[in-house]
């Protein structure tokens, strides 16, 4: 007889195996947490008012930062070898057109000592745009020392722009004493904005169509009726012979 052979054991299975169960797989304790418990409305609020905040900051942030690069720019800044200046137009570097604008110049030597007008020979010229080089200027105001700021003594003046649209402002000068600084030419773009000037050119050519209309009116008014009353009877009496020699065809 052979031996017989032994079976492996069964193990015996667990209480939730017998019954059809398996044994739930381990959860993380946090995603537990995280489904077990709700954020409460009122840190929710907070939340929302931090963000909100944090917008509003960044916001006014931004709105500053602009502000301060519009002003920066408004003012037109020009170098030239060892002089430098910088362009004011009053008010708020606006000019309009037929309307007195005064002007000066924080005119400044390399390192940033002012030169008052009365150590250069200064002289402002205004081209209209464009313009040719060999073309004359459209004006050159006379220049006076003005105050302006911190500035005390530098050129400046008052300039009618005629119509709105592109300018061209050249500033030049040479020292008197012939040492302080190097000779220099300067120049500015400026743009004009409508004014007084555009508004009585508009109202001249209101006041020549509306002329037109008037004598036009007249004209119609001054034609008789019987002379109106003829041409209408004429018209008539060409389209019924029009016709009948139609009909006669």
């Amino acid at each position: 007889m052979f031996p017989q052979k032994r079976r492996n054991p069964t193990p015996n299975p667990s209480p939730q195996a017998r019954r059809g169960k398996s044994t739930p797989a381990s959860v993380n304790p946090s995603l537990q947490a995280r489904r077990g418990k709700s954020t409460p409305p009122s840190l929710l609020a907070e939340r929302r008012g931090v963000r909100l905040f944090q917008s509003i900051i960044l916001l006014a942030i931004l709105v500053i930062f602009t502000t301060n690069t519009l002003i920066a720019s408004a003012h037109k800044v020009t170098t030239a070898a060892d002089v430098g200046a910088t362009l004011h137009l009053e008010p708020n570097d606006n000019p309009r057109a037929g309307e007195a604008t005064k002007t000066w110049f924080a005119l400044t030597r390399k390192g940033g000592k002012a030169i008052p007008l009365a150590e250069c020979n200064c002289q402002l010229v205004v081209y209209a745009e464009p313009h040719s080089p060999k073309e004359p200027p459209l004006l050159e105001p006379p220049l006076q020392p003005v105050t302006a700021e911190r500035y005390q003594g530098i050129p400046g003046t008052e300039i009618t722009f005629p119509r709105p649209g592109a300018y061209q402002l050249q500033l030049s000068g040479k020292p008197k004493d012939g040492r302080s600084f190097q000779p220099f030419e300067l120049k500015f773009a400026v743009t004009v904005a409508a004014g007084s000037a555009s508004t009585q050119e508009s109202a001249k050519v209101q006041n020549v169509n509306q002329n037109l209309e008037n004598v036009t009116e007249e004209q119609t008014q001054g034609i008789p009726l019987w002379a109106i009353a003829l041409s209408g009877l004429l018209a008539v009496g060409v389209f019924f012979g029009v016709l009948r020699m139609v009909k006669r065809r």
